[in-house]
């Protein structure tokens, strides 16, 4: 045979790729094989080839082992053991300015990075701006928000281990889903607009949209929430949107997708992150929206990429729900540290693990900041 195209599980189901000699390996969205201890990243790794290629746009989604394990499949050895390149890392990240630069060094003659920013790769992709767009809580939003975080204060006391680590992770999608509307965390279904700051900073920018007739992507994390979220816009553009979500057939989504391509199609899609984040062409719209925000900036980026891409003829406009003085700020911080540091390695010039925070890092983390916090009505 002159060449197989499988995927990453049929590695796995199929023992006698790896007993082929490949003259050629590549793989495509290598961050596929980020975790070193997964089995389908070893079994990737077992494969016998005389050389070796990885495509991908993130090469560091949540930490450095991203990239080592990239390159434990590319140059196996050059970056040392997994070990020995935590212990490489944390040296670096207690350097001064630039402290990347040795890693940087042994990484750039294995990579060739391209960006479609620039000019001699895509002549003629237009403009993308992202802007923040800061929501105020309404005070039941606070008043939620605020009986969660003491909640939390008095279940922690007592927890250790998978328990304690269990509380955390559903308090912090607790404090999300109230920042989004109190009824996503209520289960009550009145998702009323003037009950969430959100949705009134929604209806500012879709009224600003739909004035111009253009079209929006808005992603959000929560399945639950596509739904109250078109129904809103609907309200707003006079017509109904396109929804997508996990629940969707893959053939219906391809009827969702050409219909919102075509120029008198929904004027919005509404969007699951996870089953709208990738694979799709949507060059139809000129701005998107992030709901919620995700830990992960190439997720996020990702997403956006379905409407900032090649074929995209308009300027495109990115606003990212915040909500100000909640761990919504925090994860925004997060994020922004997460890019400076694929840029650090990357160009000349990780995310905290808040289950392993102390019980009092943990809480300053999630708790309201009076100073920056801006209550609406309700």
């Amino acid at each position: 045979m002159d060449a197989v195209f499988t995927s990453y599980g049929m590695v796995l189901r199929q023992p006698w790729l790896k007993d082929v000699s490949w003259r050629l390996a590549i793989l495509d969205e290598a961050q596929a094989i980020k975790n070193p201890s997964a089995r389908q990243t070893k079994a990737v790794k077992e494969l016998r080839a005389d050389a070796r290629v990885a495509l991908t746009g993130t090469p560091i989604e949540n930490r450095l082992s991203d990239l080592w394990s990239l390159f434990d499949f590319l140059c196996p050895g050059l970056l040392g053991t997994l070990k020995q390149f935590d212990a490489f890392a944390r040296v670096l990240e207690g350097r001064p300015a630039d402290g990347y630069a040795p890693l940087r060094a042994l990484a750039r003659p294995y990579i060739l990075r391209r960006l479609k920013t620039d000019p001699a790769v895509i002549s003629d992709l237009p403009e993308k701006t992202e802007v923040k767009a800061f929501c105020a809580l309404t005070r039941k939003q606070a008043a939620l928000y605020q009986e969660s975080v003491e909640e939390l204060r008095r279940r922690l006391n007592g927890l250790d281990g998978i328990e304690r680590r269990g509380a955390i992770l559903a308090f912090l999608l607790r404090l999300k889903q109230i920042c989004n509307h109190p009824a996503q965390w209520l289960g009550t279904g009145d998702y009323s607009p003037e009950g969430s700051g959100k949705f009134e900073r929604l209806s500012e920018i879709a009224e600003e949209i739909a004035s111009r007739q253009e079209k929006v992507l808005v992603f959000t994390q929560f399945r639950e929430m596509t739904g109250p979220l078109a129904e809103f816009l609907a309200g707003i553009f006079g017509r109904p949107g396109a929804v997508l979500h996990g629940g969707v057939p893959v053939k219906k989504r391809r009827e969702l997708v050409n219909a919102f391509q075509a120029e008198d199609g929904p004027p919005f899609f509404v969007l699951s992150l996870k089953a709208g984040g990738t694979g799709l062409n949507l060059t139809a719209a000129s701005h998107v929206v992030h709901f919620d925000r995700w830990w992960n900036p190439a997720v996020e980026n990702q997403a956006t990429d379905r409407a900032f891409r090649i074929g995209q003829k308009r300027n495109v406009m990115v606003h990212k729900f915040v909500c100000r003085g909640t761990v919504e700020e925090k994860i925004d911080a997060l994020i922004r540290d997460k890019t400076a540091l694929a840029a650090d390695v990357l160009e000349a010039g990780p995310q905290a693990v808040l289950t392993e925070m102390k019980d009092e890092e943990l809480l300053e983390f999630v708790a309201l900041d009076m100073h920056r916090i801006a209550v609406g009505g309700e």
